[in-house]
């Protein structure tokens, strides 16, 4: 089985850069990254110290319905590439100790038991176990210490 991780959209890590708004309607923030625990969402790559980055509400699903859940990302303040989409885990969750994964359906409903706390070196595993399941749609990889969302994995068919 192979996968797909999907960093956000340039169209929208682009918008957030030349200053247009977020998830809620504000422009983001802007600051300095200290850098540690700061991963731009569009690079995939921690924001290095000293670096501009941007905060803002990202929610990364295409409607509005309970399980559309909104939250923080950091993105680069200077303009990035974005991370390919390729089969292997990004070296960004490498060093981290855990990862929240979560599947969703095709109505972008939560898939529930799919939510698990991973070491980034079972990440495959959970894949796929997860995508066994036709049922699954996408899984989010978020931080197991904040929810924050990630990326998106996709099953490449």
């Amino acid at each position: 089985m192979h996968f797909r991780y999907m960093a956000i959209p340039t169209t929208h890590a682009r918008d957030l850069q030349s200053g247009g708004v977020d998830a809620y309607g504000n422009k983001p923030e802007r600051t300095t990254s200290d850098g540690s625990g700061n991963p731009c969402r569009h690079c995939l790559r921690e924001i290095a110290g000293g670096k501009g980055m941007l905060i803002a509400a990202y929610a990364p699903f295409t409607s509005l319905q309970p399980y559309a859940e909104t939250g923080p990302i950091f993105v680069c303040e200077e303009m990035c590439e974005r991370h390919d989409e390729t089969a292997a885990l990004p070296r960004l969750f490498e060093n981290w100790q855990s990862l929240l994964m979560r599947g969703y359906t095709a109505d972008e409903r939560i898939f529930y038991g799919t939510g698990q706390i991973v070491e980034p070196e079972h990440c495959r595993d959970y894949l796929e176990a997860t995508f066994a399941d036709p049922k699954t749609a996408f899984v989010h990889i978020r931080s197991a210490s904040n929810n924050c969302f990630q990326c998106r994995v996709e099953r490449v068919r």
